[in-house]
């Protein structure tokens, strides 16, 4: 049954379908609307208790349901300033050292840094034997991203690609899945050093957004785009930790990058282990 689940991925039209759904949570369907939300809640087991608004009438559409605020408080931020934070509710799906620029995927499963960021080799370079974390978002999670620390974005890149799930089974038996999948590449300067927050698409995310861009949708096609943007001045963006930076419409997974010997993780990450926004993620390395 796995080998089918996997096998009718490849065979799906990704784009289309993700399109397609994309526009019906996008809909204004009234009670219909209502319907599918609660259908949802109660077959994912959604908190509500921590949402903001808790009463499914609130929602006109999917998408607002799907990217609901937390109330005040329900995720505190720690603040020390060595200690960085979980940037999204979710999974550890994997984390570590990066060996000869690879990041563990699964089991039997690894790809580059350099594809994950879209080709570049000198930007990958900054993250030569450092490490990574990778953070898969479940149906049932809070879908918005925030910042493990404060940083300055220097650089974004959109990287086209298929749309494949990014669920657990699918990561181990999908090769370079990570690597493949359309995604959004931010680049910020931190007093970590360089911090790489990739978001990964998957099927039907309807689309990814940034709080300083809104929603990530170059023209279809094969291109690479690539925004830089000022580090200084009154235009550069800065974003403090714990800060929303962007969020999924329906779910997927977030991998941070980071540069050799700027962090440790916490000893409370295990493969498998979850994730609350704004508890202890990794540590200033000493």
């Amino acid at each position: 049954m796995d080998k089918i689940k996997v096998g009718l991925q490849y065979w799906i039209p990704q784009h289309g379908l993700t399109r397609l759904v994309g526009k019906l949570a996008s809909a204004k369907a009234g009670r219909l609307t209502t319907a599918v939300i609660r259908w949802f809640i109660k077959q994912y087991n959604v908190n509500m208790d921590e949402a903001l608004h808790s009463d499914p009438k609130h929602f006109n559409t999917f998408n607002e349901f799907f990217v609901r605020e937390l109330k005040p408080g329900v995720r505190p931020v720690i603040e020390d300033e060595d200690v960085l934070t979980h940037p999204a509710d979710g999974c550890v799906s994997q984390f570590g050292y990066m060996n000869n620029g690879k990041l563990i995927q699964a089991k039997g499963h690894d790809f580059s840094a350099q594809e994950l960021l879209g080709g570049d080799a000198e930007l990958a370079k900054e993250f030569i034997d450092g490490d990574f974390a990778t953070i898969y978002l479940s149906p049932s999670d809070y879908h918005r991203v925030h910042m493990p620390c404060a940083g300055t974005l220097r650089q974004m890149i959109y990287v086209p690609g298929d749309l494949f799930s990014v669920n657990p089974l699918t990561a181990e038996n999908v090769p370079n899945l990570f690597a493949r999948n359309e995604r959004v590449v931010c680049i910020f300067d931190t007093e970590f050093g360089p911090m790489a927050q990739v978001l990964v698409g998957a099927t039907i995310v309807g689309s990814i957004e940034v709080v300083w861009a809104g929603t990530i949708t170059p023209p279809r096609g094969n291109s690479v785009y690539r925004w830089n943007y000022p580090t200084e001045g009154e235009k550069a963006i800065h974003l403090e930790k714990g800060q929303e930076m962007g969020r999924f419409k329906l779910g997927s997974t977030v991998i941070n990058l980071f540069a050799r010997d700027a962090v440790h993780f916490d000893e409370s990450m295990r493969t498998g282990s979850t994730t609350l926004m704004g508890t202890a993620y990794a540590h200033k390395a000493q």
